[in-house]
């Protein structure tokens, strides 16, 4: 069965040396309007548990909020992470495409996940954090490949694509509370 979540990013043939060292600068602007929205995420994700638990709805402008916050903090990553040289846009999909689908909460959910979910998931979070320090390793030597090439390395785009899709298969599960079906322990669906 296919995991009801997909993300996509285009690779790109050539990256911009010059963003690339101020990456970490660049970012900043985007980063604070994440950090602002991700409140309103936190906040959001208690209330749909408590209608999926009590009511058996998902309202759906709430699915949409969360997948438009999700996407965002997808694109200011992969920006962050030198996947994309193009500056986050807060709401247009530019080379990230995530694909996540709307629940029918009465026959796709169980009312009484929302109450472990979290903790379901605390062996994927214990193998990402693993990964993500692989992860920032291959952005490191990405970073000097950029530089001296022009390029991204593709098996680290790769890697680091298939890391960012894990990590929003395990947000879909237990944060957007969009499916229960259980993450799957690796790299690419």
């Amino acid at each position: 069965m296919e995991y009801p979540v997909k993300l996509n990013i285009e690779y790109p043939e050539t990256s911009n040396r010059l963003t690339a060292l101020v990456r970490l600068v660049l970012i900043i602007p985007a980063m604070i309007i994440l950090e602002l929205v991700t409140y309103s995420f936190v906040a959001l994700w208690f209330a749909v548990a408590l209608l999926i638990l009590f009511r058996e709805k998902y309202p759906k402008w709430w699915f949409d909020w969360n997948v438009a916050v999700t996407k965002f903090s997808v694109r200011v990553t992969s920006y962050l992470l030198l996947m994309s040289d193009e500056y986050p846009s807060t709401d247009e999909d530019q080379a990230v495409k995530i694909e996540i689908l709307y629940p029918d909460v009465k026959s796709d959910l169980n009312r009484w996940m929302p109450i472990v979910k979290w903790i379901l998931v605390i062996p994927h979070i214990i193998a990402l954090i693993f990964m993500w320090i692989v992860c920032l390793l291959g952005v490191v030597f990405s970073l000097f490949a950029i530089l001296f090439t022009g390029r991204y390395p593709r098996p680290v785009f790769d890697f680091t694509e298939s890391l960012l899709c894990w990590n929003l298969r395990v947000s879909a599960y237990a944060f957007l509370l969009t499916t229960d079906q259980y993450p799957p322990f690796r790299l690419r669906e």
